[in-house]
Order: C-alpha cells, then sequence, then structure tokens
C-alpha cells in the first residue's frame, strides 16, 4: 500500500482539472491577447476562470491576478506595493513562522532601511491578536501573517488584526498567505479584511506552476514583470491558461465541497490522534485542536530523529515530512519559534491529509511507525 500524507506540499492533480486541461489544450489553444477568433475564445476562458476563483472568495474578478504560484503572489504582495508606501512610514510587521517566499522579499527591504518587526507565536502555533496589536506603529505601513501555518496547522485571526489597524486608525496595508487555507477553511475577502491574499492551486488538487493573487480596491500593485499589457497591465507575459482553467475547476469544486471534505479529513485527523496514542503513549502532538487547520497534524517522538522516521516510512511507501517542503530538509523555523524542547523539534512529522486520505491508510501508518520506534535506536 502507498500512503501519501504530504498534501501539505502538494496534492494530488483531481481528475476533473485534468479533464479541463487536456479538453483545452487541444481545442481552445489560443492566446487570449490575439484578436482572432481563437484568441477571443481563449480569452473568454480565461475571463471565466477568473470570475471562477473571484466566487470563491466572495470577490469581484477584477480584483484576481493570476500568478506562476503562491511565491510569485507573496512576493508580488510584498515588492509590488512597498515602494509606495515609503513616504508613509517604513515599518513592516510579519511573524517569524511565515513562508520563505514572505520571509525571504521582506529580509531584502531590511537592506533598503525597512524595519521589520518579527513576531513570536504562542504555544499553539498562533501570532495573537494583542501580540499584534501592539507591534502597531504609527508608522507601520504594511503587515504579512499567513492565515494557516504550513508546518504545523495553526490559524491565525487575520479578520481580528484587519479589526486592530481599523480600531487603531492606522491605514496599514494588509496581507495574507492563504495558500495553506484556501478550500481548507471558510474564507472570504470580506471574512478576511485582508487588502492582499494570496493563492495557489497545486495545494488544492489542482496543477502546479499557476497561483493568484487578491488585490483590493485601495491597493496600488506595482508589476514585477515587465514586457506586455496581459494582467491587465499588471503581469508582462502569456498567461498559463491551460493550467489557469484547472486551477479553477478545482478551486470551484474544492470550495463546493469544504463543508463535507473539512468534515471527513477533521474525523480522519481524530482518528489518526486516537490511534497513535494507542500506539504509542509517547508521542506528543503540537497544537492545540481547536486552533489548527484539520488537513495538518503535526506530533513529534522525543529522542528519534524526524530524517530517520521518514526514510523508514519511505521504505515503506508512506510519504510525510518534517516541515516545509520548501524548507529541503531543515529544522522547522515554526516549531523553533514556538520555543519547543530541541528533542520535540528533532522528532517532529508532519502529517497532512486530503479528500482522498483513508482510514486503511492511516492504520498502516500507525502500524508501521510503531515498527519503526521498534527497529530504530533513540
Amino acid at each position: 500500500m502507498k500512503v501519501y500524507f504530504d498534501n501539505a506540499a502538494s496534492t494530488i492533480v483531481r481528475e476533473e482539472a485534468i479533464k479541463v486541461m487536456a479538453d483545452f489544450m487541444r481545442a481552445d489553444f489560443g492566446n487570449p491577447s490575439s484578436m482572432h477568433k481563437a484568441g477571443r475564445l481563449a480569452l473568454a476562458e480565461l475571463d471565466s476562470a477568473r470570475e471562477s476563483i473571484a466566487n470563491t472568495l466572495v470577490t469581484k474578478a477584477e480584483t484576481i491576478y493570476f500568478t506562476s504560484g503562491g511565491t510569485e503572489a507573496n512576493n508580488w504582495a510584498i515588492l509590488g506595493v512597498i515602494k509606495g508606501l515609503a513616504r508613509f512610514g517604513k515599518h513592516i510587521i510579519t511573524s517569524k513562522t511565515e513562508h520563505s517566499a514572505v520571509l525571504a522579499p521582506i529580509e531584502k527591504l531590511t537592506s533598503d532601511g525597512w524595519d521589520v518587526t518579527y513576531l513570536e507565536p504562542d504555544i499553539n502555533g498562533q501570532i495573537s491578536v494583542d501580540v499584534f496589536a501592539k507591534a502597531l506603529r504609527n508608522d507601520t505601513v504594511f503587515a504579512s501573517i499567513m492565515l494557516v501555518n504550513n508546518e504545523m496547522g495553526a490559524i491565525n485571526p487575520i479578520g481580528e488584526y484587519a479589526q486592530e489597524i481599523k480600531h487603531q486608525g492606522l491605514k496599514t496595508i494588509l496581507h495574507t498567505d492563504a495558500v495553506a487555507a484556501f478550500c481548507k477553511i471558510p474564507l472570504t475577502t470580506r471574512l478576511l479584511g485582508a487588502d492582499l491574499i494570496s493563492i495557489s492551486s497545486h495545494k488544492i488538487h489542482g496543477p502546479k506552476g499557476v497561483g493568484a493573487i487578491y488585490v483590493s480596491d485601495r491597493v496600488k500593485l506595482s508589476p514585477l514583470f515587465l514586457g506586455g499589457k496581459h494582467e491587465k497591465g499588471k503581469r508582462g507575459g502569456t498567461e498559463a491558461l491551460p493550467a489557469i482553467v484547472g486551477f479553477s475547476t478545482a478551486a470551484r469544486l474544492g470550495n463546493t465541497e469544504l463543508s463535507e471534505t473539512s468534515n471527513n479529513i477533521r474525523s480522519l485527523r481524530d482518528i489518526t490522534i486516537t490511534k497513535l496514542k494507542e500506539a504509542l503513549p509517547e508521542i506528543i502532538i503540537i497544537g492545540e485542536d481547536s486552533f489548527t487547520s484539520p488537513h495538518i497534524l503535526c506530533i513529534s517522538l522525543p529522542g528519534y530523529k524526524s530524517e530517520v522516521l521518514m526514510n523508514y516510512l519511505d521504505g515503506k511507501d508512506i510519504y510525510v515530512s518534517k516541515g516545509a517542503a520548501c524548507k529541503k530538509g531543515a529544522r522547522s523555523k515554526t516549531l523553533e519559534a514556538m520555543k519547543l524542547s530541541n528533542d520535540v523539534i528533532d522528532g517532529a512529522l508532519r502529517i497532512s491529509f486530503s479528500r482522498y486520505s483513508t482510514i486503511e491508510e492511516i492504520e498502516y501508518f500507525v502500524n508501521t511507525l510503531k515498527k519503526a520506534t521498534q527497529n530504530i535506536q533513540k
């Protein structure tokens, strides 16, 4: 049996998305910027896909811009906005638990004289509203906090951050990396109140290489890519239309199925925790259930090395991770920021479920993990 429990890194592309992409590449392969009929048909498909993504966020189609994925969306949200804000102040708020696609461009800005405050999470991995509120200053022009942590699933109260900004009478632009949350937990632009929202396709059973960014009416977004009038003049380069239609299909279906899928995954997560505690009493569950997204479960077996456990599981065709795929096996910055002990961090594993996960897979995983502890020296 093969068990894929690394869905926070990437998901299988669902058949509906594969079919619409294949059909599109065969029949409607025109360039949406071309003026002839084939181009007009392609443009209609592009507009339809944009409308579909907008509907999942309950916003207007003109607020959605397509990107090559979550990394570009995060970079664009930061670097495409920040220069226009410098005259009002040069203070940025982010957290120590952000994805590298947020931390790297912000770190780059520090060399240009920007002042950055890095917020620390609590024991559940959350950035509390109080911590966020205390960090706000009169010269805070930009803040970026992820909605769901991609390493251990903590859900941050983005909507309350937005309310706090208004309460303090500030004009701070609020960005949230919602890549690990999109089609996983309920979210709309109104619910979040964020000015910029990054989302991605390959986390929701769509193809790799495509994502999108929501941009509120009060944000002036400058292009990162020059060379064309694509995406309303904001992003040069012919749109990756086959991937975009696959993305929009996955998003539409994922949004429709959200409640049912979330309930099923929550049930599978609970079953996994129960079986793990029965088989391995020494196991630690990281993060309170009520504060985390159901599709991510972070555990630890103190005394064992996570990479050794992963290799054992890999040999039995079970695929999990020790954190974000982008870190290439490096230590979890999220767990370090939570100030967990070294042995807990070093023994941590991330299990991430999808709508296709099963109880049979869970049973095989738990039994195999128990055998791993019996065959591996601490």
